[in-house]
C-alpha cells in the first residue's frame, strides 16, 4: 500500500519509512504541512500518518484542511508525544481513523496500520461489491452490468475493482502502476495505464446513461464518480 507521512523530525521521519517499507509499503515523507499537501495533491495514497507538532500548521489542521477543504477521505494515522484523552479525542472527532502515541514501536505501528487499511477496504476476497448497476464478484472475478456479465481480463477485473473502491478520489497512475501492475519505478511509462483504462470504460460502457464517469485528470491520474443517470 502507498503512505504518506508528515513528519518533521527527519531521525522519526526516517524510523517510520523504514519500518513501514520492511512492511512492504511504499512511503513518501514530508516534513511540513505545505509540502504534505502539494504531496497528497498530486498523488494518492491509500493511508496518511500524520504528525501533530509541526512547523507551519498542525497535524490537526491539516487532518481538518484534507477532510473539510479538500474532500479526502483517505485513512489517516495521528502519531504524536500528546497522549492526554482531550488530544486523543480532538484527533478522532477532526477525523483520525487511530491514534498512536511517541514514542512508537514498530510492530505496534505496522499492526495498527494493517487494521486502519483492513477497515478502509472493508470487502471480504468472496464478497460481492454492488455499485449499482454494476456488480463485481470477487471469487469470479466477474463484473456484470444489469445482470449481464461482462467479459474483462485479470488485470481490468482488477481495475475496475481499484476504481469502484476509491469512488470520488482521484488516483494517480503512478499509484495505479503499484497497486495493480506491482511496478513502483517512476521512469516507466504510464501509456500502459492509460490504455487499460481506456479498454476498461469502453467495455464497463461508463457514461452518464449508466450513473458513472471515469475522468481524466489532467498531468494526474483518474476519478471515477457517480452521476445522474438522467
Amino acid at each position: 500500500m502507498r503512505v504518506a507521512i508528515l513528519e518533521d523530525d527527519p531521525d522519526q521521519a526516517e524510523l517510520l519509512k523504514l519500518w513501514l517499507m520492511h512492511a512492504e509499503h511504499t512511503v513518501d515523507c514530508s516534513a511540513d504541512a505545505a509540502s504534505f499537501l502539494r504531496a497528497v495533491r498530486r498523488d494518492s495514497f491509500d493511508l496518511y500518518v500524520l504528525d501533530w507538532m509541526l512547523p507551519d500548521l498542525s497535524g490537526i489542521e491539516v487532518l481538518r484542511k484534507l477532510r473539510q477543504e479538500m474532500d479526502d477521505y483517505t485513512s489517516v494515522v495521528v502519531v504524536t508525544a500528546k497522549h492526554e484523552e482531550q488530544s486523543i479525542v480532538r484527533a478522532l472527532e477532526a477525523g483520525a481513523d487511530d491514534y498512536l502515541v511517541k514514542p512508537v514501536r514498530q510492530a505496534e505501528l505496522v499492526a495498527r496500520v494493517a487494521a486502519v487499511l483492513r477497515r478502509a477496504v472493508g470487502i471480504k476476497a468472496e464478497e460481492e461489491l454492488d455499485v449499482a448497476p454494476y456488480a463485481l464478484s470477487f471469487a469470479n472475478k466477474a463484473v456484470s452490468l444489469n445482470g449481464e456479465k461482462i467479459n474483462l481480463t485479470n488485470r481490468e477485473f482488477e481495475l475496475a475493482l481499484f476504481f469502484f473502491r476509491n469512488v470520488g478520489k482521484m488516483m494517480s497512475r503512478s499509484h495505479m502502476l503499484e497497486s495493480i501492475w506491482g511496478i513502483e519505478n517512476k521512469s516507466v511509462s504510464t501509456r500502459t495505464v492509460d490504455t487499460h483504462v481506456s479498454r476498461l470504460r469502453k467495455k464497463l460502457k461508463l457514461g452518464a446513461e449508466n450513473g458513472w464517469v471515469l475522468s481524466a485528470i489532467y498531468q494526474h491520474g483518474y476519478r471515477i464518480e457517480r452521476v445522474d443517470a438522467q
